[in-house]
């Protein structure tokens, strides 16, 4: 109900109002009266209406000097002035004070209820309004981790908007950066046959698990860092040492503790085997992206390997002269947008992207062989398959994988390996197992990531639902229809997958660890921890 009050020194005009004011038809109530602008501002200051109504020549306090006071004092209600004098000095002064109508005594009904209504309207549209920017902001409060997580993976890979002057904005979050040196460990997972029978949810799951072991490793002595999933196989640790870090000895020494212990944790704790490779140092946050660049090119060129036994290298002072038929080193710039073309089903981006690598390549490159083409083909198309297999597509069951190995053999030209590649991805694209859930797929992908970075708190496939705009029902359908598995199984897994690290690291009880990731019924925590592990949690801490 809209609240009126209504200010007049004259009791029969008080009096007439309340009677004539159609308040149902209005949806308004009656607010508080007033005879004179004094008594009105104090009455504003107690319990502020949604309009007030005023008259201008009043005892003690005039009309416009209440106004005055009380816009000064913050009101942003509405105000109708009904003066029975007409004044051109006061119709100024009535519109610098935002009064939304000017109107002489006396006031037919019809007239003041067309005012009202106006007014009323007005309000409302305004009350939509702030509903609708406070629903915004509080979507954006809940969508600000992944806008800043996308942020800093742009960052890193070179995908950065740009200001009209050429500058990329920092965020306040990393405006710490302008005064850090910058250095990055690329991390590849070693790709598998067995990988492949996992499901989606599984795969995820081991990203989430990687995710987790890297920064709890790479924090204990580098406590300014990020981490972000790049593509497929492929993620990356961004540090931020002190500036000038990278002329000093102990630095490198440091980033191969590191890389040693990240590929043994992982080892360990997933049975999985990574490789590491150490960019160089850059001294301006906005070279990051070059420094990405050599951390993979480290991984690929294995002429500087750090630690025997170990897949780890860094990027080498001098490459040494390339060979012919040396596995190609792609742009982790490239390499993204393109597994992101092809998971969100853009078909002519990601040809476009192939078609432009190609031409800068044989731009680049004196001379491409046979054998280096079928490099790249296998290596690209290692990268699309895995970038399929995210969100939930066995190429195999499209094409055989004697067929891709046997058409990789027949390429010898730049040319046929883009025409290849692209027949390829729209086939892929135009499939009808693919096609027309790209859209799903994404809203999944957004729905794990989520669980990810929310596990111990309370969420719901309810609060999901309101952030896509999808049915509860629906949403329940199309994740477990991508995943294989339901929302609250695949929230419950990821729980206990980040119990079981915290345990085996032997720093809490089992009461702490169940609270930390979203349990406080700890015999009910036990129970799920022992039905997915196979295992107590406490026999974890013994």
């Amino acid at each position: 109900m809209w609240r009126i009050a209504i200010v007049d020194d004259e009791r029969h005009v008080l009096q007439g109002m309340k009677r004539v004011i159609p308040w149902d038809e209005l949806q308004a109530e009656w607010a508080w009266e007033a005879l004179n602008g004094a008594d009105g501002l104090e009455m504003t200051r107690l319990s502020q209406p949604d309009v007030i109504i005023t008259d201008i020549y009043m005892p003690e306090m005039n009309g416009l000097d209440m106004i005055e006071r009380i816009r000064q004092e913050g009101y942003n209600g509405k105000i109708i002035i009904l003066s029975g004098y007409s004044d051109f000095e006061h119709a100024r002064q009535a519109l610098r004070y935002q009064v939304s109508d000017y109107v002489s005594k006396p006031i037919s009904v019809p007239t003041l209820k067309a005012i009202l209504t106006k007014v009323i309207n007005e309000l409302s549209e305004e009350e939509e309004s702030r509903l609708r920017r406070l629903e915004l902001e509080q979507t954006m409060v809940q969508y600000k981790p992944f806008i800043e997580k996308e942020w800093v993976r742009s960052a890193a890979i070179g995908t950065l908007e740009r200001n009209r002057d050429g500058a990329a904005y920092l965020p306040e979050p990393y405006t710490y950066w302008t005064d850090c040196s910058h250095v990055t460990l690329g991390i590849d997972l070693v790709r598998k046959d067995w990988a492949r029978t996992l499901s989606v949810s599984d795969w995820n799951l081991f990203r989430f698990a990687i995710g987790n072991i890297a920064c709890e490793v790479a924090r204990q002595g580098f406590p300014n860092m990020e981490y972000t999933e790049l593509h497929s196989t492929r993620a990356l640790l961004v540090l931020h040492p002190p500036s000038g870090a990278g002329q000093q000895e102990g630095m490198t020494q440091s980033l191969r503790g590191l890389g040693i212990q990240l590929i043994d944790s992982i080892k360990s704790c997933l049975k999985l085997e990574v490789r590491i490779g150490i960019g160089r140092f850059k001294e301006a946050w906005t070279d990051i992206p070059y420094s990405t660049d050599e951390a993979f090119q480290a991984i690929e060129l294995k002429q500087e390997r750090l630690s025997p036994g170990y897949e780890l290298y860094r990027y080498p002072a001098e490459i040494r002269t390339e060979q012919p038929d040396a596995a190609p080193l792609l742009p982790a710039k490239f390499l993204y947008k393109l597994a992101g073309a092809v998971k969100a089903s853009q078909e002519l981006e990601a040809v476009q992207l192939i078609s432009e690598y190609i031409t800068e390549l044989k731009a680049s490159k004196d001379l491409i062989t046979k054998d280096y083409v079928q490099l790249l083909g296998s290596e690209l198309w290692g990268i699309v398959t895995y970038s399929l297999y995210e969100s939930g597509l066995a190429v195999e069951e499209l094409f055989s994988g004697d067929q891709i190995a046997k058409e990789l053999m027949s390429l010898s030209e730049p040319d046929q390996l883009t025409e290849w590649l692209s027949g390829k991805i729209g086939a892929i694209i135009h499939d009808r197992q693919w096609k027309g859930s790209s859209k799903h797929r994404q809203i999944v992908d957004f729905m794990t990531r989520y669980i990810h970075e929310h596990y111990a708190e309370d969420v719901t496939l309810a609060d999901l639902s309101d952030m896509v705009y999808i049915s509860r029902n629906h949403l329940s359908i199309i994740f477990k229809n991508i995943t294989g598995e339901t929302f609250n199984t695949y929230l419950t897994r990821v729980r206990i997958e980040k119990a079981r690290e915290l345990l085996l690291e032997r720093k809490m009880l089992v009461y702490e660890v169940a609270e930390r990731v979203g349990y406080k019924n700890i015999p009910y925590f036990s129970t799920l921890f022992k039905k997915i592990t196979g295992q107590n949690p406490t026999e974890l801490i013994k």
